[in-house]
């Protein structure tokens, strides 16, 4: 990533190791420009002022070194036979006047906020996520989300994923599309029915307990992610607009990443 134009005081990888150390000890951006909050572990040299940090942080340079160290800590290009999609609320304040946030379904009930949308592998990692408002249709993101990964393998999503389009856009890419099937009516309505989505009503009926015994997968991904320390978990006071909270859970997800490599290596 060249760099054009004047070199600044404050490096691009400082602000951004800067920002990850604020996010992991969960604490606002000024936090960050304290020198007595950093130890042994991190302890920059020269610290910039709150103005600074949180302009710097904004640019496009420092939202593309995120980028970069999300996809290779996730290796966002290694398809596993088996994935996962599924979304996770992240809910603000009924109060709260952020209008970013929008109404919709969250946990279990309508609530108002924002939504993760992550493509998970079989070995827990997140190649692909997404952060929209809570209203946004799950099935519109996920077509996002699989046209921008490698597609192969079999694609498991829960019920709110059933959409016949849907099925023939991952077909088209190479894999198969997935959802739990109750009593489907496919093929005997008016309109043309989906070849894709046919053949998973047929194929549900022999896979339905596998398919739901693995599913539950990402549901432990979710969970890993908020039992940790510094983990992702309800949306601070201060992370609010939309792209206050993408930055967030992006650094969140960067640090679930980093913890999963050592843990590996550590076995």
């Amino acid at each position: 990533m060249p760099r054009y134009g004047r070199r600044p005081t404050y490096p691009d990888v400082l602000i951004v190791g800067m920002y990850l150390w604020t996010v992991a000890h969960d604490r606002p951006l000024c936090w960050a420009c304290d020198r007595s909050h950093y130890g042994s572990l991190f302890r920059p040299r020269r610290l910039p002022s709150v103005s600074q940090f949180c302009r710097r942080i904004q640019t496009l340079r420092c939202q593309e070194i995120l980028q970069f160290v999300h996809a290779r800590l996730a290796q966002d290009e290694a398809i596993t036979p088996l994935s996962f999609v599924d979304g996770r609320a992240l809910v603000v304040g009924k109060h709260s006047r952020d209008p970013d946030a929008a109404i919709g379904w969250g946990r279990g009930r309508f609530e108002r906020g924002y939504k993760l949308h992550a493509w998970a592998t079989q070995d827990w990692r997140i190649p692909l996520w997404s952060v929209t408002p809570l209203n946004v249709d799950e099935r519109a993101v996920a077509r996002r989300l699989v046209q921008q990964q490698p597609c192969g393998g079999l694609i498991l999503a829960d019920a709110l994923y059933d959409s016949g389009p849907l099925y023939e856009h991952v077909a088209a890419l190479g894999a198969q599309w997935l959802t739990p099937m109750g009593k489907s009516n496919a093929g005997r309505g008016h309109r043309k029915p989906y070849p894709a989505r046919l053949a998973a009503v047929s194929a549900w009926r022999g896979v339905a307990g596998y398919v739901h015994q693995e599913r539950n997968t990402i549901e432990r991904i979710f969970g890993s992610q908020s039992t940790l320390g510094g983990g992702l978990g309800p949306l601070p006071g201060w992370v609010r607009r939309l792209d206050r909270v993408r930055r967030w859970v992006g650094a969140k997800l960067i640090l679930y990443h980093a913890r999963l490599i050592v843990r590996r290596a550590a076995v």
